[in-house]
């Protein structure tokens, strides 16, 4: 029903893909290292222009965007656009970024897709209908998360760098009491992308203490079509009209984190 958006999001990806001088063209936004690009705000314009012309009646939630309707979410259908998530890896040339884009209606996820240009991976996720990945765009594959214990998982996490101040302490806390309970631990720098690997069931369990809607929109959808959970870090049920922590990954270890932070 929305194969159009991935054809989309294929084309945003050659902006990216030919990006050059990236340096001269970063700026600043409110929060501690919160880099936005011209190619960020490139590839968003093209994203909602496009994405619009077949939703004509779908509110927007982007990333660059200057007003966010967030208090329409419930009321009707809605985008929710990351261009480029992982900008920092992306002015690094770190080649870890993805495109998300998620589709809500009325409050809940029905749709998501993340692509990764840089692997020719993508990511999505239909409401009742399943996970699924698509490399170098032949056919798609269903994902399905098996559940394991915490020792034998393979975890991940977020820095919220732009709150670093704030959260820095207690996320290496976190994480090191993580990594002590799990095989080992990853950072990436694209929360997308993470949670797609959860979905993928390369990683078990990821969490970050702040992220925004979409951050984590079109991800959240990818792991529940393919059995996993995602919650906020204390199992809340998420919500998309604000930044919330996230803990998400297969549904023992999600239990077994939770039981052992009571």
């Amino acid at each position: 029903m929305y194969n159009f958006i991935p054809e989309i999001m294929y084309k945003a990806a050659e902006i990216m893909l030919s990006a050059h001088n990236i340096d001269s063209k970063i700026e600043v936004k409110p929060g501690d290292a919160n880099f936005v690009t011209a190619y960020d705000k490139a590839v968003e314009e093209f994203l909602i222009t496009e994405l619009t012309k077949q939703l004509p009646e779908a509110y927007v939630i982007g990333e660059e965007e200057e007003e966010n309707p967030t208090d329409m979410l419930s009321k009707g259908l809605s985008l929710i656009i990351d261009p480029i998530d992982g900008t920092t890896n992306f002015i690094h040339r770190y080649r870890h970024s993805a495109i998300s884009v998620g589709l809500c209606d009325r409050g809940v996820m029905i749709y998501g897709a993340v692509y990764d240009p840089y692997m020719d991976l993508l990511y999505t996720a239909e409401r009742e209908k399943g996970a699924y990945i698509t490399e170098k765009k032949s056919e798609k594959s269903p994902l399905h998360i098996n559940d394991k214990p915490l020792k034998d998982s393979l975890a991940a996490f977020g820095t919220s760098p732009y709150r670093r101040n704030e959260l820095g302490k207690i996320t290496f806390d976190t994480a090191y009491k993580m990594f002590l309970h799990t095989r080992d631990i990853r950072r990436s720098g694209s929360a997308a992308l993470d949670l797609a690997s959860v979905a993928a069931g390369v990683v078990d369990i990821f969490f970050e203490y702040s992220l925004s809607p979409w951050d984590f929109a079109a991800g959240s959808i990818l792991v529940e079509e393919a059995g996993g959970i995602i919650t906020d870090m204390t199992g809340k049920k998420l919500t998309f009209d604000s930044p919330s922590s996230i803990l998400c990954g297969n549904k023992r270890a999600h239990e077994e984190w939770l039981n052992l932070n009571k």
